[in-house]
């Protein structure tokens, strides 16, 4: 991603950042079953890629007391939601946050770290456009028994067509694009990193929850 993708961000969500949580949270179906599917080791490091308001992580942070909770977003306005809400929480000490290019970022430069034990992705790779990038480098970043979890649009494929062209045409609104070839993607980006992939979508094939998972012995 560039400056400009940057500038771009920050122009969308300078006031929707005040709303956001508020009004997506009846259609961004999955995120609480992906954080329950972390599981992350005692001890652990935890990175949220796009990590908007924080919501996801201060939600990760309660559900698993004993890891350490990062997260990194392109879009400075976002973040200062996350440094603000974080800063009201108990967890200011658990949650360390970074603004950085979810294609290049580095876990050493941004955080001290030399991989990451889970990083998760919610509902960011539909308004990436070098989605399948971010893919990679995420997975590149993972300790040898890391794992990745990705949320995100499924494909809508056995919704009635009506509701299905009607849901893309307003997400288009919002510069979100479903990834409809996301399981193969996830799916090439463990062969290639030699590591195991699971793939699932819920009803209507609204939703899909993806992992890559440890490296193959």
């Amino acid at each position: 991603m560039t400056e400009n993708a940057a500038s771009a961000m920050d122009g969308m969500y300078r006031h929707q950042r005040y709303i956001y949580d508020l009004t997506r949270r009846y259609y961004l179906i999955g995120r609480d079953q992906m954080i329950a599917d972390l599981d992350p080791p005692a001890g652990g490091t935890v990175l949220e890629i796009g990590c908007g308001t924080a919501r996801n992580l201060l939600l990760a942070a309660n559900r698993y007391p004993r890891a350490n909770f990062y997260g990194l977003d392109v879009s400075e306005e976002m973040l200062k939601t996350a440094r603000a809400a974080i800063n009201r929480s108990g967890y200011k000490k658990t949650i360390s946050l970074a603004q950085a290019d979810a294609t290049t970022f580095s876990p050493t430069d941004l955080f001290g770290l030399q991989n990451i034990d889970r990083i998760f992705i919610s509902y960011a790779l539909s308004m990436i456009p070098p989605w399948q990038a971010v893919v990679d480098r995420a997975v590149s970043q993972l300790s040898p028994t890391g794992e990745l979890h990705i949320v995100d649009f499924g494909t809508m494929a056995s919704m009635p067509t009506l509701g299905r062209r009607g849901m893309r045409a307003w997400l288009t609104r919002f510069s979100v694009t479903p990834r409809l070839d996301l399981e193969t993607v996830v799916r090439d980006a463990a062969r290639r990193h030699g590591r195991s992939a699971t793939f699932r979508q819920g009803r209507f094939d609204y939703a899909a929850l993806a992992r890559i998972g440890a490296k193959l012995s």
